[in-house]
């Protein structure tokens, strides 16, 4: 399997799940969504809804609207726990972060053909020692990443169905974000767009 270090501890992992991997995950992802369905969440003091929507596996959940950003236990909407992680996930996780601890949020980021997802750092949590996992399922999204400033320079990446990466070490608080998916480009589901699945841990080990 191929592994790219695109910077001190933010690795790519293209193809990491093969086709019926990416099956098993999406119906899974499905599955999910049937228990909590996803959520417009809502930037802080504005109200303005993202583009993505989202819901969550695992313990908590990440969630924002006018009160801030946040984790809590259960769905916004429904107030009911959020669903397990599936199996695929946890191993994925466990092989591909060396981290015995399991992640204790599972964000599932639903991105439309015009969804997109500015530049940003993953810093909600209380630890930033575990680093953060993300797996993609459906159209390729053009990811950007920089340095843990905003004004330091990016690159782009194209993550495809199937690809794993990872963001730990010196690149934790990098900024990164998603310009925009190209639909079209995968055949995975029966509808352009994409599921990103963030896996993180949110309390130290």
């Amino acid at each position: 399997m191929q592994r790219l270090e695109l910077a001190p501890g933010l690795i790519w992992w293209p193809g990491h799940l093969d086709r019926p991997a990416q099956e098993r995950l999406l119906a899974a992802v499905e599955r999910a969504l049937e228990e909590a369905p996803l959520f417009s969440p809502r930037m802080p003091r504005t109200g303005q809804p993202f583009s993505v929507r989202m819901s969550n596996f695992g313990p908590l959940g990440w969630v924002a609207d006018e009160a801030g950003y946040r984790y809590q236990p259960f769905h916004p909407d429904t107030r009911r726990s959020w669903p397990d992680f599936p199996a695929d996930v946890l191993e994925a996780w466990h092989a591909l972060t060396g981290w015995t601890a399991p992640p204790e949020a599972g964000l599932i980021n639903w991105y439309g053909p015009e969804a997109r997802m500015g530049l940003h750092q993953d810093r909600d949590e209380q630890d930033f020692t575990a680093p953060v996992l993300s797996l993609s399922l459906g159209d390729t999204a053009v990811f950007r990443f920089g340095g843990d400033t905003r004004r330091a320079p990016t690159r782009s990446i194209r993550l495809a169905s199937g690809d794993a990466l990872l963001i730990g070490g010196d690149s934790r608080l990098a900024f990164h974000g998603i310009d925009r998916i190209l639909p079209g480009t995968s055949t995975l589901m029966g509808q352009p767009g994409r599921f990103n699945l963030t896996l993180r841990r949110v309390t130290p080990p």
